[in-house]
């Protein structure tokens, strides 16, 4: 596992954008008109300056495959962060959207624990190397990455057929919240 720096920002923004393209989850957060894609790509774009500054972003060996961890308790409004919360709410969210995309972060950091973990924001493998171990091993690389830091894992996912995948690691669900769509909140550790 790699730690990407600015330089991999268009790869790791490629990759993010493609992989979750039809989720759910991201579908329910950014404005749904004819900048569908380019909304999802700036929200990947604002994610990965987040962790960027937040947490870390890891890219697999091969550079196929990417991760954003976010460490919540080292989060801090700066101007910085400012600025990108607005530029995410009028180039991705969308004025329209703010009420719905607030409620909804708002349910899920009420779930979160009070100590630090590590948030694992997004885990993509580019579509077309999807099943071929990839993200299998950034994960595991992942683990043992929040072990050293002695940090459980949380994230969530919308996709039902990911439930499998993350149990074979430990995962197990702590809760289930439905916005029209189920998103599942899992932990590990």
């Amino acid at each position: 596992m790699l730690k990407a720096t600015k330089e991999d920002k268009a790869l790791v923004i490629k990759i993010l954008t493609d992989s979750f393209n039809e989720n759910q989850s991201v579908n329910y957060i950014v404005k749904q008109d004819k900048k569908r894609k380019d909304r999802i790509t700036f929200l990947m774009d604002y994610s990965f300056d987040i962790c960027l500054t937040f947490g870390e972003v890891f890219l697999s060996n091969d550079k196929k495959g990417c991760a954003l961890v976010l460490y919540p308790d080292l989060k801090k409004f700066t101007l910085q962060s400012a600025i990108l919360d607005i530029k995410l709410l009028l180039k991705s969210i969308g004025l329209s959207n703010a009420s719905k995309a607030m409620s909804r972060e708002k349910a899920i950091k009420s779930n979160y624990p009070q100590k630090p973990f590590y948030y694992l924001w997004f885990l993509g493998v580019s579509p077309d190397e999807q099943n071929k171990g990839i993200g299998t091993k950034l994960l595991t690389e992942i683990i043992q990455e929040s072990i050293a830091k002695n940090r459980a894992i949380y994230l969530e996912t919308s996709t039902l057929k990911n439930l499998p995948w993350y149990k074979k690691f430990g995962f197990y669900t702590y809760k289930e919240l439905s916005f029209g769509y189920k998103l599942y909140m899992l932990k590990r550790g």
